[in-house]
């Protein structure tokens, strides 16, 4: 009874590490905010399924970004957690989400956006090489400061606010989303 309990734990534990694409090919998934991040759906396609990531799905969608986000990319993007939006002073979300205000949360958003698809295997060796720190272009235009601290990668943004990195390599079929805990600011 004992070994059956646990072999279906078991099954049940790698039911939740790997997926069968529409394809038949095992997908391996990462969970992010309760629900599956799949590799063979796009970025949008993945944020909308995660409850930790409401905030910024609604925020792309006001920002009209959808269809460049799901499109080919590939792109990396630095998501922040529900929790990063609640951080920001009070009514800051719901003034960038005024229509009015469509500008101004593009370019928050886009900093959050680096062309190509990085892992943070590739975001060790740019600090490595880097000496300490990695600077990075982001599609708004301004750069983000990638450094090590420990075994975290941290993103230190253009008016010196810092995100972590809390959940790294989460592989979408048109680029990666790192999970962060902090919204990143522009100049």
């Amino acid at each position: 009874m004992k070994n059956s309990k646990f072999l279906s734990l078991m099954i049940v534990a790698a039911a939740m590490i790997f997926s069968v694409s529409a394809f038949g090919q095992t997908e391996k998934t990462v969970m992010v905010g309760g629900a599956a991040m799949y590799p063979s759906k796009n970025i949008i396609e993945n944020a909308a399924n995660s409850k930790d990531h409401t905030t910024l799905v609604a925020a792309v969608k006001a920002a009209g970004l959808v269809e460049t986000l799901s499109g080919k990319g590939p792109f990396t993007v630095l998501a922040p957690t529900n929790e990063a939006f609640d951080a920001l002073p009070s009514g800051t979300v719901e003034n960038l989400l005024k229509p009015e205000n469509k500008e101004m949360l593009t370019k928050v958003l886009t900093y959050h956006v680096v062309p190509g698809s990085i892992t943070s295997r590739d975001i060790w060796n740019m600090i490595k090489k880097g000496g300490g720190k990695a600077m990075v272009k982001t599609v708004q235009g301004e750069e983000l400061t990638f450094m090590g601290k420990g075994k975290n990668i941290w993103i230190m943004d253009a008016k010196g606010g810092k995100a972590k990195i809390t959940i790294a390599d989460v592989g979408q079929s048109n680029g990666e989303i790192h999970v962060i805990n902090a919204v990143l600011m522009p100049n």
